[in-house]
């Protein structure tokens, strides 16, 4: 009696084999995962996912084999051929932790997000903490931004910046030139289109709202507004820009289209010198919560008050895509060609056809401070002859940024960077470079 008390015994042998099978079952499954794993790391996710869909036919049912494809499927993004393999498992073992908290990750990947919150939310009450390559409280997050997505809304901004710049104008570091058109003759330029540095202070207001009208329309507007002020021996550079624009939304499933109204204008010391109208389209495919396709035209016409001899339609076209990874390092490419076109006749070296690129990375480095890096290129193809340098034009400009972004309390920003843009080009007038710093703080509702 006191031998039975200490140590209770099934008195059905079934019993023991039951659990000697679930041990040897259990550690059979965790041998296989510790091999996933170490394959994984001289290859990619999609070729361990390759190397065991070769073995489905024959182990599929095998909790030892299933779960671990499952994994392999979920990181190469195969969602739809994990739960299939997830469903196998939970069959066989309905309180296979690991198993649950996987299917919530690809439930979520084919956008199933609220049995996924539900999956999620119960595997990290339990404690458990391991998902195919991210954190349980990584696809929650994920997940409400998605939701938040398809909700109405409203937020805005205001953010002050002070800073520096060396080439405030962005014009040539020349005071005089040759041209040609006049025999080679040298001539001063105009001390307003001289390179200026200087210190400035700048201070902007955003607004963006969606309000949804049923489960895919939605009706979407933005408005940003900013002045940029110069200090005393610059002021006649200070300047304000305005843009807006409102369209409509519609979603199915993973499709996102959009398209929208735009205008705004830009004025130096009060005067106006570039207004712009038009029409914007998007496409957006999103994969799942982490990368995004996205396709996009823009088309409309540039206005110039003071000088009408450059207004010009200009239509665009352009992709990018994002993607977002499992440790928080954000990444984004894209590429995009177009035209500007001049409306009034005999300008026609006014207008350029253009290509360029563009690209970024924001990463985490603290709880509450990230990192961030972007770059971009843009070639341009003028028309015709320049009538002053008789020679046609063709600038390559060069862009790079990089800085901070620190978040002292909820609802609070502030970014310290630095910049260098680069313009090379046939026309001397065209040519410049400049170096730039500063530090904004914004304000978030």
């Amino acid at each position: 009696m006191l031998a039975t008390r200490l140590h209770p015994l099934p008195r059905d042998g079934a019993v023991w084999a039951a659990l000697m099978v679930a041990l040897a079952v259990s550690a059979q499954t965790s041998a296989v995962i510790r091999e996933t794993q170490e394959t994984r790391t001289g290859g990619t996710a999609q070729q361990e996912f390759d190397r065991l869909s070769e073995q489905e036919v024959d182990k599929a049912g095998d909790p030892a084999f299933d779960l671990p494809f499952a994994i392999a499927a979920n990181e190469a993004g195969q969602f739809t051929r994990a739960i299939i393999a997830l469903e196998r498992v939970l069959a066989m073992q309905p309180g296979n932790e690991r198993a649950r908290a996987e299917m919530g990750r690809a439930l979520y990947g084919v956008g199933d997000h609220k049995a996924a919150r539900a999956l999620l939310s119960e595997s990290r009450e339990k404690g458990f903490t391991a998902v195919a390559g991210e954190t349980i409280d990584q696809l929650l997050h994920a997940i409400d931004r998605v939701e938040a997505e398809g909700r109405s809304s409203a937020k805005g901004y205001l953010e002050a910046q002070a800073g520096w710049d060396s080439n405030i104008n962005s014009a040539p570091g020349l005071n005089n030139v040759a041209v040609p058109a006049y025999g080679g003759t040298i001539l001063a330029v105009d001390p307003a289109g001289t390179k200026k540095k200087g210190w400035y202070g700048a201070w902007t207001a955003g607004a963006s709202g969606r309000l949804v009208l049923g489960p895919r329309f939605s009706l979407i507007g933005t408005a940003i507004g900013r002045r940029q002020d110069f200090a005393r021996a610059n002021a006649n550079q200070s300047n304000w820009q305005f843009d807006i624009s409102a369209g409509a939304s519609y979603r199915v499933e993973r499709d996102e289209y959009t398209l929208a109204l735009q205008a705004g204008s830009y004025a130096i010391d009060d005067d106006r010198v570039r207004d712009h109208a038009g029409l914007v389209g998007e496409w957006t495919y999103r994969f799942d919560g982490f990368r995004q396709f996205n396709l996009y035209f823009q088309t409309g016409r540039l206005t110039y008050p003071l000088s009408h001899t450059s207004d010009a339609n200009r239509h665009v076209v352009g992709f990018t895509y994002a993607h977002l990874t499992a440790k928080g390092l954000w990444a984004y490419g894209g590429a995009y060609v177009g035209v500007e076109n001049t409306v009034n006749a005999g300008f026609e070296h006014l207008g350029h056809h253009l290509v360029g690129a563009r690209g970024g990375l924001q990463f985490p480095i603290a709880d509450a401070l990230g990192g961030f890096l972007a770059g971009g290129f843009e070639a341009r193809r003028y028309g015709g002859a320049d009538p002053l340098f008789l020679v046609q034009r063709r600038d390559n400009q060069f862009n790079l940024s990089a800085g901070l972004s620190w978040v002292p309390m909820p609802q609070w920003r502030v970014t310290p960077q630095i910049g260098w843009a680069r313009a090379s080009s046939t026309v001397p007038l065209a040519r410049y470079h400049k170096f730039a710093g500063s530090v904004a703080i914004r304000r978030e509702f």
